[in-house]
């Protein structure tokens, strides 16, 4: 195929919309079922590449899940516990467990459920029967992977009533070195963003604590290389094999990584025993049960433990979740990694950070002030890394 013809680009007015090699050669991929949009597109290409560089240097199967080119979370396939399989809905799966690919998507799909609603997913590895089967009971607009699985291949093509956008890209694709776009009739060049992220980035530890386990390493690495294909300016949690809180697309550091911390903490609250109790109607769908456990951990639009409110949700009144309670269970936190597409600029992302649990860092330094988050990196018993690479993604 050498060309696809789009329904519209971003938005309906801008017609018309095509993707197409610019040498004239085929395009790398297979639409395998559906029609998938511009955007489709943009987070089909980027979510691959994340999952592509996070199999290279981990050996584990990855998955993201991305919404309008920014990555909701990304994972690798590593065991789950029974509460985390609770707090993403996966605790009914069947073989969960003897398939990796599938327990990176439960991961990923299942950190930010609100944010990753109607999403774009991507696999490392070829879709097997298990990762289809919750693929298909989420809302979602489409996934892109190097294969599928005949029987998944038929599950998927179920899914919005054969519309579901299907995506096989040939994983041995490399694009050319340079890349351009236009804005404003004017052609941009760059070069790739080629740079590896590897542990070796991590060796150069500026703190008083140098110990930096396998698993940090692990975590700062799928923080960095989410970060690489998050839009700038952006700040990533990740614990226990997964991204857990993305701050993107923020002026300010510090909002990005308050953003970051706040998705963090509503991971590791979903995962509280009241939350993972909550009496939900059984007839209450599975979307409505993210926007009110939000709506319980965050207290946003809505009482939902309040009378009037509650009998539309659950089965009795719960007892609602205190500040103090929250605040309490997230002191107990601690081993999380941050990474930062830039450098801090001031030591409150380092508080900010300590109040999720944050006992890692990566992040490339370079500010005048450098010595001031080194201090409060110190105050903490944090071990930080500077990396000497920005990694800014527009």
């Amino acid at each position: 195929m050498k060309e696809f013809e789009l329904k519209y680009g971003c938005n309906p007015n801008q017609k018309p919309a095509k993707i197409y090699m610019h040498d004239g050669s085929d395009l790398p991929l297979e639409i395998l079922s559906g029609r998938p949009g511009y955007i489709n597109f943009l987070d089909a290409f980027n979510s691959w590449q994340l999952v592509k560089e996070l199999k290279a240097q981990l050996g584990l199967p990855a998955v993201t899940s991305f919404k309008h080119v920014s990555p909701t979370s990304a994972a690798v396939g590593i065991p789950m516990s029974d509460k985390l399989k609770r707090a993403c809905f996966v605790d009914d799966i069947e073989g969960l467990d003897d398939s990796p690919v599938g327990l990176a998507y439960a991961r990923a799909r299942g950190t930010d459920r609100m944010c990753s609603f109607g999403d774009w997913v991507a696999l490392s590895d070829v879709c097997d029967v298990t990762t289809a089967k919750m693929l298909k009971r989420e809302v979602s607009d489409g996934v892109i992977a190097p294969g599928y699985e005949p029987e998944a291949l038929e599950i998927l093509k179920t899914k919005r009533k054969g519309g579901y956008n299907i995506i096989q890209i040939d994983p041995d694709y490399i694009p050319d070195p340079a890349e351009h776009k236009q804005v404003f009739g004017i052609t941009f060049e760059q070069g790739r963003n080629n740079f590896e992220i590897n542990k070796e980035l991590l060796s150069n530890i500026v703190t008083k604590n140098k110990d930096l386990p396998e698993s940090a390493v692990r975590d700062l690495i799928i923080s960095l290389i989410t970060l690489k294909y998050t839009q700038s300016n952006s700040v990533c949690f990740a614990v226990d094999g997964q991204a857990i809180g993305v701050g993107a697309g923020q002026q300010s550091r510090i909002h990005c990584t308050r953003l970051a911390g706040s998705k963090a903490d509503t991971w590791f609250l979903r995962q509280y025993d009241k939350v993972l109790d909550l009496p939900f109607k059984p007839e209450l769908g599975r979307p409505d049960r993210d926007n009110v456990i939000d709506g319980y951990i965050n207290k946003n639009e809505e009482d939902v433990c309040a009378d009037g409110n509650w009998q539309k949700y659950f089965t009795r009144q719960p007892e609602p979740l205190t500040a103090e309670e929250a605040r309490a269970y997230l002191d107990t936190v601690d081993g999380v990694a941050l990474g930062s597409d830039a450098f801090f600029p001031f030591s409150d992302n380092i508080e900010r950070a300590k109040k999720s649990g944050v006992k890692y860092i990566a992040e490339p330094g370079g500010s005048i002030r450098d010595d001031l988050v080194i201090e409060c990196a110190d105050k903490y018993g944090m071990a930080m890394a500077f990396t000497g690479m920005r990694l800014f993604h527009h």
